[in-house]
């Protein structure tokens, strides 16, 4: 009864599999979960095999499944690539985001994604968040979404909804 998005990452495997898409579609309706609910979270190396992915991850964006890059910046993904996927969002990996106040390489790295992201339309997104001050400069500098411990650490499916109800 809860309207809350829910990401779940995708082993290339599962992907490269013939009735992905079925099963995430039958997953969706079985549970009562709206489609605009889910993230699925797909990694760089994925993008190697374009024409699947594609075919795999058309149809779900088209229901409404959001689709996002996981952990960007750490493959070898051509940038070419990038227009041709069904996107929604470009996820910097963590150990960019974690050096960024300490290294102007990651700092640039960190802002170069979030430009890249918005430029092609996308949400960009920032993992490792686990303090005020990465929370700030990411918020100064424009990200759609944040994301680490400083916000919360794992939590069971039960204290989860618990905190959601007392907000």
């Amino acid at each position: 009864g809860l309207d809350i998005g829910v990401a779940v990452n995708v082993s290339p495997h599962s992907l490269r599999t013939v009735d992905f898409t079925h099963r995430v579609g039958r997953a969706l309706r079985e549970r009562g979960v709206p489609p605009r609910s889910l993230t699925l979270e797909v990694t760089e190396s994925l993008a190697f095999d374009i024409p699947e992915a594609v075919e795999r991850l058309t149809p779900l964006r088209q229901l409404g499944v959001k689709i996002s890059v996981d952990d960007f910046g750490t493959g070898y993904t051509s940038l070419s690539v990038l227009p041709r996927l069904p996107l929604d969002e470009l996820k910097v990996d963590q150990q960019f985001v974690r050096a960024m106040l300490t290294s102007s390489a990651s700092d640039a790295i960190v802002r170069s994604v979030l430009e890249l992201a918005h430029r092609l339309g996308l949400s960009a997104v920032a993992e490792g968040v686990e303090d005020g001050a990465l929370a700030e400069r990411l918020a100064e500098y424009g990200y759609d979404v944040l994301q680490g411990y400083h916000f919360s650490r794992p939590v069971p499916e039960g204290e989860l909804i618990a905190q959601l109800a007392d907000r």
